[in-house]
């Protein structure tokens, strides 16, 4: 059954945790805290980014989405099937693609996407074995053994073992991982047409620059605990940040005072840096402090804030990455206002 076959009862949110927590037992008698009330509302229809550091707790939640991990308290529902009251419902409404290859190696795809058809007790006469394996490119190795696949193409076939049973909501742990660049297009791509059908995807990568092209909300978790959940452009938009870069003709043997006043930064002889908040000070403004020492303007660039900024701002990375820093802002103590906002 299609996401669009349920659409009469679909409901609005195709996952939703509430104070979801998971505590692990140590060998010391002491305990870890993986998951801390973490509540989360998946729009249906969407494509969902789940991000965080190495053990923040990302693995945790999809195992227990999957049924793979028993939560310590919280509640979760998938296509409005409560995990634990109706299993069933539950676990036949998602697809999970893991992080870890756990394919038989004597098994050919062709054999893999059967078996998992028929676990989901798909009728034969709707099992779309070859349709999946067409999408994914892999129709020519439908009988080739398992094992003789590269990584690329044993990563897709975990991407066509979760679509067997053709789930409303596909989960995909790191899916890009090991995979070239032509093969990560063509993977967005078909994730792509399954979300226009209707499949709300749900992604975790540490390709930041592809969450934040493909994700239409995002959620980042970090020692367990919620840290944000927004729509990107929100999210990104949060950190009110710009760096201006601009090229001079005239070499400078140091940098002028009312440049140093606006917190610029002197790269070699002639190339300015300036980081700057857009809300409270405009790229004209700085420019007609560079040309008002009699400067000639030869280049200039902008970038904005992207989520990779944001993303270290808020799991307190920010440190270690440069570019991001911004005590040399215009805007005197933006950088510690910044900080110490709550919305931050």
């Amino acid at each position: 059954m299609t996401p669009s076959d349920r659409s009469e009862d679909a409901p609005e949110f195709a996952i939703e945790t509430v104070a979801l927590a998971k505590t692990y037992r140590t060998g010391s008698g002491g305990t870890v805290r993986a998951l801390n009330g973490v509540s989360l509302q998946v729009p249906r229809g969407s494509i969902f980014g789940l991000l965080g550091p190495n053990g923040a707790g990302k693995s945790t939640l999809i195992n227990i989405l999957a049924g793979m991990v028993v939560r310590t308290s919280g509640s979760a529902r998938i296509w409005g099937a409560d995990i634990d009251t109706q299993m069933r419902r539950a676990r036949s409404a998602i697809g999970i693609v893991p992080q870890e290859v756990n394919l038989d190696a004597f098994f050919s795809p062709r054999e893999v996407l059967e078996v998992q058809a028929g676990l989901y007790a798909v009728p034969k006469s709707e099992r779309r074995t070859m349709e999946i394996l067409d999408a994914l490119g892999l129709a020519d190795k439908a009988d080739a053994y398992a094992r003789s696949l590269s990584g690329g193409m044993k990563r897709r076939l975990l991407i066509a073992k979760a679509l067997v049973h053709s789930p409303p909501v596909v989960v995909l742990d790191e899916p890009t991982a090991g995979v070239d660049v032509e093969l990560r297009r063509q993977l967005w791509a078909y994730m792509r047409t399954l979300n226009d059908e209707g499949v709300t995807i749900v992604l975790t990568t540490h390709y930041l620059e592809e969450a934040e092209e493909m994700c239409d909300r995002i959620a980042i978790i970090d020692n367990g605990e919620q840290i944000a959940c927004e729509d990107t452009p929100a999210l990104i938009g949060r950190l009110d940040q710009r760096t201006l870069t601009i090229t001079v003709q005239e070499a400078l043997i140091r940098l002028p005072a009312p440049l140093a006043a606006c917190g610029a930064e002197l790269n070699g002889d002639r190339t300015l840096i300036f980081r700057f908040s857009p809300s409270r000070t405009s790229v004209g403004e700085l420019l007609a402090v560079v040309q008002g020492l009699g400067l000639t303007v030869a280049d200039l660039a902008t970038r904005d804030a992207d989520l990779e900024d944001i993303f270290l701002r808020l799991t307190g990375m920010d440190d270690a990455a440069p570019r991001t820093a911004g005590h040399n802002d215009p805007l005197a103590g933006a950088a510690a206002l910044a900080r110490t906002d709550p919305k931050l």
